[in-house]
């Protein structure tokens, strides 16, 4: 049974930094593209960063040079590493994985699998 697991969401400052952590359990890095989506009230869900089954990642553009991805597959982690934080990024954040050998990409579709999300609050 896939479940995913996102903590370390948080009410923060402008320009602080936060990681949030995905503790997964029925899939491994190797089988399962895992993504980062984020919600904002009245807003779709949107695309934050995916790390596809041959280890590629991809980070959306908006966010890239301030956010980063990783994980540890001994520890069943997957991280999203967000730095200089603005009240733009308020938002839940979700924990996605695809099925297993499922080409993934950016879009909410492509993952079956989803945390509970993680709510971060970013005050100016």
């Amino acid at each position: 049974q896939v479940r995913l697991v996102e903590s370390g969401g948080g009410s923060v400052q402008r320009g602080d930094s936060l990681t949030l952590s995905c503790e997964f359990t029925g899939i491994t890095f190797s089988t399962s593209a895992m993504a980062w989506f984020r919600q904002s009230p009245g807003k779709e869900r949107e695309f934050v960063a995916t790390r596809l089954r041959d280890g590629n990642k991809n980070v959306t553009d908006s966010v890239k040079a301030r956010f980063s991805i990783s994980g540890d597959s001994a520890r069943r982690l997957w991280y999203l590493h967000m730095s200089n934080l603005t009240p733009d990024d308020t938002a839940a954040y979700y924990c996605a994985a695809s099925d297993p050998w499922r080409r993934a990409g950016i879009r909410a579709r492509d993952y079956t699998y989803w945390g509970q999300g993680t709510q971060v609050s970013v005050s100016s």
